[in-house]
């Protein structure tokens, strides 16, 4: 029997109206021990709550109480939205854990029990975390996106296309003998097949847009050192967010600080400067800057006109040569006159025009639509499906009995994307992000 829990649901400290959640079978019985009498389903109800067995009045509150079949959770629900005084959630939250059977509840439980009762499905759980974590316009979008069960959709009709060929291929065993039957079956699973290989491989493609716009478009710094790095970083978060010195080696280690560009999340790398040093401290910043370039959406090199930038060709990501401190009269001359951006970060000039550039990166690569893949887990669950559609049809060649394992794979796959089986080992992490009252 599923527990009944409660809980904090909006956030803590003052606020003019908090609002406590109780889930599970006894949110009804809770209602009775504080309020004395249940609500209309579904219909906000102002009542006095008092503590379970005695007079005493803890708030004047407006009451809920919502059906399992109508809940988010998928249990009877009450919901009590109180004063936001500190001392009267406490006495309410205290008052609930008085009554027999009500415990307080662990951090996305209420989330736990509407995925255990089927209300949405792991996918959407993980869009539901993204929505509360977002900062961005571009991270809300795609999170409501995530939230309203596209992938899910995605994935029952992938799943449909797999029944349907698997009801195929018993059909061709059955009817073996008749050869023209088993002709016309093979032709029929193997155009299921390519639909279903099609639609994976759009899927996959999304994936790289998806991760960027929920976890940010990574941009790496990196140039010699006193190229300007750090002073660049500072000017763009318009903070002072790095130490600024003319000593060369002053950044040791990779310093990130996020952004909001027009609606993306956009995380800006400050990174050591490139040069050969028998510093071994300063030796690892420098591999880690190297490391930080090779995981960039995009990478901004540095030249300030005196020292040799980084060479562009050993970058695996796009990049954008800046010349930077254009402000100063003795800079020597332009290593590379093909540099996109000349700047001072101490005037200003050029910073608009280096944001427009991080833009038109971060726009090529998203078509203004959601994504149906954001999370690595879902990315390998899509791999694993689409690498055993492939092997069925490699298979096809030998005869159609061959192909049933193959499609059991993808089957299993699919509904690991979303839930359905083998997720116990993974759920600790999705639920690890979300906060106690959801």
């Amino acid at each position: 029997m599923t527990e009944t829990v409660f809980s904090l649901s909006s956030g803590k400290g003052k606020a003019g109206i908090a609002v406590i959640r109780i889930s599970g079978p006894l949110a009804g019985t809770a209602l009775l021990a504080l309020a004395g009498a249940l609500p209309p389903l579904r219909q906000a109800t102002l009542m006095t709550l008092r503590r379970p067995g005695s007079d005493v009045i803890l708030d004047r509150a407006l009451v809920l109480l919502f059906a399992r079949d109508r809940s988010f959770t998928g249990e009877p629900v009450a919901e009590l939205h109180v004063h936001g005084g500190p001392a009267v959630v406490r006495s309410v939250l205290g008052a609930l854990a008085e009554v027999p059977g009500l415990r307080m509840a662990v951090p996305g439980e209420f989330t736990r029990q509407a995925l255990g009762n089927g209300r949405i499905d792991l996918g959407q759980v993980e869009a539901l975390a993204d929505l509360i974590d977002a900062e961005t316009e571009r991270q809300r979008m795609q999170a409501l996106s995530g939230l309203a069960g596209m992938l899910g959709a995605a994935v029952r009709d992938w799943r449909s296309l797999l029944l349907e060929a698997k009801a195929m291929v018993a059909a061709d065993i059955d009817f073996s003998d008749e050869g023209d039957v088993a002709d016309q079956g093979l032709r029929g699973i193997d155009s299921l097949l390519q639909r279903l290989e099609s639609g994976l491989e759009g899927a996959l493609r999304t994936a790289d847009r998806g991760r960027m716009l929920v976890d940010g478009f990574r941009v790496a710094i990196i140039g010699p050192p006193n190229a300007g790095k750090s002073t660049l970083l500072n000017a763009l978060a318009r903070r002072d967010v790095a130490i600024v010195s003319e000593h060369a080696g002053t950044t040791r280690d990779v310093l990130e600080v996020k952004l909001d560009i027009d609606g993306y999340a956009v995380i800006l790398a400050d990174t050591a400067g490139l040069r050969e040093t028998s510093d071994p401290v300063e030796r690892m910043g420098i591999e880690r800057a190297r490391t930080s370039a090779s995981k960039a959406d995009l990478v901004l090199l540095l030249d300030d006109g005196e020292s040799e930038p980084p060479d562009a060709d050993s970058l695996t990501a796009p990049s954008i040569r800046v010349r930077t401190k254009i402000d100063r009269k003795a800079a020597g001359p332009l290593h590379d006159i093909s540099c996109r951006i000349h700047l001072s970060a101490h005037t200003g000039e050029g910073l608009d025009s280096l944001t427009e550039q991080i833009l038109l990166a971060i726009r090529e690569g998203d078509r203004g639509e959601p994504s149906l893949l954001v999370h690595e887990r879902q990315r390998q669950g899509v791999e694993r499906a689409l690498a055993a559609v492939q092997g069925a049809q490699r298979e096809a060649v030998r005869g159609v009995e061959f192909l049933d394992h193959h499609l059991q794979r993808a089957d299993d796959a699919l509904k690991e994307v979303i839930g359905l089986i083998g997720v116990e080992e993974v759920l600790g992490a999705v639920f690890s992000r979300f906060c106690i009252g959801k």
